[in-house]
């Protein structure tokens, strides 16, 4: 197993449309971590650039990850609904909106890439694949993981055949992984899910949600987890593809909420004044609003409108530090194992 392998049991958190970058991953590869490129949002061919230049950048391990398509919403006079309410708040702000589409993020492709280009490790998100897709990609030599909420999705995860787990948290920034979003969705937080998934599962399971310093790494460690997936200590890296506007919000101590504001599936971001307008009446409906809202955000992002944007950030945010990724993996380790020494034996 690659956990069992790397010199640091730090993995980089797949962080789609934007921050995630080949420099950002082959670095932590390079300082004995996982690195990770997230396929979301990307098309096949610029999924199969970004692997290359990872690829030519490090010799370390690369994981790639990608979203499982879920049906079209069956609710389209809601979705009709809430995008007619974004177009009247854009407008007023000389602002453009799109159109709500249903699409399966070019998974097929991408599955073809991955097997043809293989990885050290291909996971899952917003579900769990069928056994035959996580036998092919085994067969191809890279590693299966899947991403999971909750004690009955690692259950059915580890039916299907995964290797691994990725165990989210509440405290986790970006969207919540679970199989199905719905109504009331529950959310835990990552030490009792771990400790609840660790009881019931019997394979290695990767800790994420608001690691930002060693000690919280050790204290995933010592809760049975054999890696720890790190996503907001890294977006303030030079390496990180993150915008300056999120930048700035990720400086400060501003609180984070749940939200389906901005993609119509719930995500934990520092909160802004879109989330404020529209918190209560977005709809279940991903990818769909993810599309509405797209150029929206595409154009507040180069504006640098931080109250426009989808500023995913997990618990812990104001713990990030702007320093080399090989830094924050190094500065995690070597924390951890002083927290463990300071243990009282």
């Amino acid at each position: 197993m690659i956990v069992d392998s790397l010199r640091a049991p730090t993995v980089l958190a797949p962080m789609a449309g934007g921050p995630s970058t080949p420099e950002l991953a082959a670095a932590v590869a390079e300082a004995g971590g996982l690195g990770f490129l997230a396929a979301g949002y990307l098309t096949p061919e610029q999924l199969e650039e970004q692997l290359t230049a990872a690829r030519s950048a490090t010799a370390g391990p690369l994981g790639v990850n990608l979203f499982v398509p879920g049906a079209p919403t069956a609710d389209a006079e809601t979705v009709a609904r809430y995008t007619e309410r974004l177009r009247r708040w854009a407008t007023e702000r000389g602002a453009e909106i799109g159109e709500p589409r249903y699409s399966d993020d070019g998974w097929e492709q991408k599955l073809d890439l991955l097997r043809s280009r293989s990885p050290e490790v291909v996971s899952f998100t917003f579900g769990c694949p069928p056994r035959e897709v996580i036998e092919r990609i085994k067969a191809s030599g890279a590693e299966a993981w899947v991403t999971v909420t909750g004690v009955d999705e690692a259950r059915e995860a580890n039916a299907a055949g995964a290797d691994a787990l990725v165990v989210q948290g509440g405290e986790a920034g970006g969207h919540r992984a679970s199989f199905a979003d719905r109504a009331e969705l529950p959310v835990l937080s990552l030490l009792p899910l771990l400790q609840l998934i660790s009881s019931s599962v019997d394979v290695p399971l990767v800790a994420s949600g608001g690691i930002a310093t060693g000690g919280a790494l050790a204290a995933v460690l010592c809760a049975g987890a054999s890696a720890a997936q790190v996503g907001t200590a890294f977006m303030l890296c030079p390496e990180a593809g993150t915008s300056e506007a999120h930048r700035e919000a990720l400086r400060t101590s501003r609180a984070t909420s749940l939200t389906r504001a901005f993609t119509g599936r719930l995500a934990r971001g520092i909160r802004n004044e879109f989330m404020r307008a529209h918190d209560g009446a977005a709809p279940i409906a991903y990818p769909e609003i993810h599309y509405v809202t797209a150029p929206l955000r595409k154009a507040a992002r180069e504006q640098g409108d931080a109250e426009s944007i989808n500023l995913w950030a997990g618990e812990a945010h104001e713990l990030s530090r702007e320093r080399p990724a090989a830094e924050i993996v190094r500065g995690l380790i070597a924390e951890a194992e002083e927290s463990v020494r300071r243990l009282p034996m």
